[in-house]
């Protein structure tokens, strides 16, 4: 009976290990330069087949690297955004999208691998349709999305969505070079990630508020 209690503890604790692992390895290398073997020795377990074993292919991996930030930061969201509900200043808004993201990353602690990690999968079409997913079923994402919405209402709908694509490559990036430097003990442009979040959200705020030029 004891030996059968401790097995879901030890697959619990292995899946944990392999998650960490193929997160380090994907942000150092790319999802598609790492194979699954590479993973599990680095993950040190004796059985090369154990990544596909707990968690199937390689995308069903990306999407429970994915799942597991995606529910620690729905943490942070969801009372962020339930004290500006009604807020029509977009400010407020901004503040929302970036702040879980960069205080979820100064508590993976240094170094961490998360934000360059996404930015890896953000560059397959398909690995990152795989975190938009596993984002949809976010309440508070959503509640932030209408409420930018409703501050932006004056934009075109093409160009809100664009810009929505500039402030999230913008955060991300901005993102994956103070983890870097960070984790090769480099200078920092900010002090602390509280000071990138809110350098983030004065340039983020601008660029959705920028005038829509007229086009030849």
């Amino acid at each position: 009976m004891a030996a059968r209690a401790v097995r879901p503890e030890r697959a619990s604790a292995t899946r944990e290990v392999i998650l960490a692992t193929a997160e380090r390895l994907f942000a150092e290398h790319g999802v598609h330069a790492v194979s699954n073997r590479q993973i599990s020795e680095a993950a040190g377990q004796g059985n090369s087949a154990a990544v596909g074993y707990h968690f199937g292919t390689k995308a069903d991996l990306v999407r429970a690297i994915a799942r597991k930030h995606a529910e620690e930061m729905e943490q942070l969201r969801v009372w962020m955004v339930a004290d500006i509900v009604g807020s029509a200043d977009i400010r407020d808004w901004v503040g929302c999208l970036v702040r879980p993201f960069t205080r979820h990353l100064e508590a993976q602690g240094n170094p961490g691998w998360y934000a360059r990690f996404r930015a890896q999968v953000a560059a397959d079409p398909g690995l990152y349709l795989i975190t938009v997913e596993e984002s949809l079923p976010s309440p508070s994402l959503r509640l932030l999305v209408d409420g930018m919405k409703r501050c932006l209402s004056d934009l075109p709908a093409p160009v809100r969505d664009q810009r929505w694509v500039m402030a999230r490559h913008v955060i991300v990036h901005m993102c994956v070079d103070r983890e870097r430097a960070l984790a090769e003990g480099d200078p920092t442009a900010e002090p602390t990630w509280d000071d990138l979040a809110a350098s983030l959200i004065e340039a983020i705020v601008g660029l959705l508020q920028a005038p829509v030029m007229p086009r030849s």
